[in-house]
């Protein structure tokens, strides 16, 4: 999924590239000033999430507001109108992901809640900092990440997996990176707000025979990134 997301940014740049370009060799005038041109900061980054994240959202209520500003801007409906029918459309969208969510994510949660207690006694926190952690070597049986106004990076690669782990990740404007070993099973569940997951593992098929790492996923204004 990273891939996608690099791919589309890329095309965004070499798009606005292109376009600077006509407008410098006076080919055409390509106005970039439009009524409502900044809600595309809000708009494409919605967008891409909502190709190359796994959890859609938060980038789908972005999206949402995005083109309603921008059709606000455009005088296609006016801001009264807006104001009144935006809020009970998040509420909706809000509730529309919590059910589906639950639907799919029904197992997955049953599972984790099992392993939950034999990985709540390790917590390790970066506020304002950065943290490495390296379980090389060492039989691991899960943890709780917490990356505020920071970063962390946790090393599975090489840790010993005995059995299905737990692991509650949390990214309040920080990030959080896993490195999963590659033998293992990952499965995710994540609540974002302006935030995402980057799960390389995504699109690979479940093989019942390998461990299985859990990993439960928070996300305000931040993200945890799977490889």
């Amino acid at each position: 999924m990273k891939k996608v997301s690099n791919g589309l940014w890329g095309l965004v740049l070499v798009l606005l590239g292109v376009a600077l370009g006509i407008n410098a060799l006076g080919i055409a005038d390509i106005n970039f000033f439009f009524p409502g041109w900044w809600t595309l900061f809000i708009i494409v980054p919605c967008l891409i999430g909502l190709i190359g994240n796994d959890d859609k959202g938060a980038d789908a209520i972005g999206l949402v507001i995005g083109v309603c500003l921008l059709l606000a801007c455009q005088n296609m409906i006016s801001f009264r109108m807006l104001w009144k029918l935006l809020p009970p459309a998040i509420l909706v969208m809000i509730g529309l992901s919590i059910m589906f969510k639950d639907l799919w994510a029904g197992k997955v949660k049953k599972e984790m809640k099992k392993l939950q207690g034999k990985s709540g006694e390790k917590e390790y926190w970066a506020t304002f900092s950065g943290q490495k952690l390296n379980f090389a070597g060492q039989k691991f049986t899960g943890c709780r990440l917490e990356a505020v106004f920071g970063g962390i990076k946790c090393d599975l690669r090489d840790a010993i997996l005995e059995e299905d782990v737990f692991v509650k990740a949390s990214g309040i404007f920080g990030g959080v990176t896993i490195y999963a070993p590659k033998d293992v099973n990952v499965q995710v569940i994540s609540t974002s707000l302006f935030g995402g997951v980057s799960n390389e593992y995504s699109d690979r098929a479940l093989d019942e025979t390998k461990k299985t790492l859990y990993i439960d996923t928070t996300n305000i204004f931040g993200g945890v990134e799977i490889k």
